[in-house]
């Protein structure tokens, strides 16, 4: 009797096309032998100095996510406007090469664990204002821009080496809107400030990849309104921004939503890659000041 392959169908049942692809790496790269932890290895001198350069540029203490081998790490540390560098790695073979690496280095602390749960610990460590970088796995992308979204005190600058297919997803602009696009430039305003080719890592990656600069800013909608809009918005990219949020509950009378979506110059049966990020944070304060409730 011939047994049929199992096929994870994980990722078949995320909607989204970045979505697919996280699930996809987190699956199939997690427990590589080779690779176990979806690290690609930035090794290019000059590309680590042209981005260690952005990321000391202001200044101030620095939280590093997965130095790996420490060869961005040592660039920065050779800066005097670098007052200490929080290094988090989770590979327990690369943490203590690290720890051996830079033990003579006052300004060096490195905390073992994953930075999606270590980070709040590395911020207690810093009264000033902060960066994070890192040359970021792709399966965790997503979940750690949400989780730097979250934080009680974000950093002022954020500078990644992520994939450029996500890059280009978060800097997108009307009627290019998307669900990830408007989460992260409700707290941040996004730009790529260059291209690293995929022959520059080792093992090299199936994909080009991108630097990010994200500057941290200040909106008045809150987060937690702005989160449940954003579900609704997108839920159904191809229906109307009237239709999906009328159908998660607003708790609106009948005919009213037209009128609100109009008074903030909201043509209802418009989709929601045409919003513009302050339109969704204006959504956001709507819903926020009537408690309404979207999810």
């Amino acid at each position: 009797m011939r047994l049929k392959k199992r096929r994870c169908r994980a990722p078949g049942l995320l909607k989204s096309k970045y979505e697919r692809k996280e699930a996809y790496y987190r699956i199939y790269h997690y427990n590589s032998r080779v690779n176990r932890l979806g690290q690609h290895f930035l090794t290019n001198a000059d590309v680590l100095r042209k981005i260690a350069r952005i990321i000391v540029r202001d200044g101030g203490p620095i939280i590093e996510i997965g130095p790996g081998h420490g060869e961005l790490t040592k660039i920065l540390l050779a800066s005097p406007d670098i007052p200490r560098l929080i290094a988090i790695e989770r590979d327990p073979a690369l943490a203590t090469a690290l720890e051996k690496t830079f033990e003579t280095e006052s300004r060096f602390t490195l905390i073992r664990g994953d930075a999606l749960h270590a980070l709040p610990e590395a911020i207690s460590l810093l009264d000033e204002q902060y960066t994070i970088a890192g040359n970021i796995p792709y399966y965790i992308t997503g979940h750690l821009l949400r989780t730097i979204g979250e934080l009680p005190r974000r950093p002022a600058r954020t500078v990644l080496l992520i994939q450029k297919e996500v890059a280009e997803r978060i800097v997108a602009r009307p009627p290019h809107m998307n669900r990830l696009a408007a989460a992260v430039q409700f707290w941040a305003i996004p730009k790529i400030v260059g291209h690293v080719g995929r022959h520059d890592f080792r093992p090299p990656p199936k994909v080009d990849s991108t630097v990010i600069e994200l500057t941290t800013i200040v909106r008045k909608a809150d987060s937690r309104a702005h989160d449940r809009v954003l579900h609704a918005l997108f839920a159904q990219p191809r229906k109307t921004i009237l239709n999906n949020l009328g159908a998660k509950g607003t708790g609106l009378a009948k005919g009213e939503l037209p009128l609100r979506l109009a008074a903030l110059g909201i043509n209802p049966g418009d989709r929601p890659q045409n919003l513009s990020v302050e339109q969704v944070a204006l959504l956001a304060s709507l819903w926020d000041n009537a408690t309404v409730r979207v999810y």
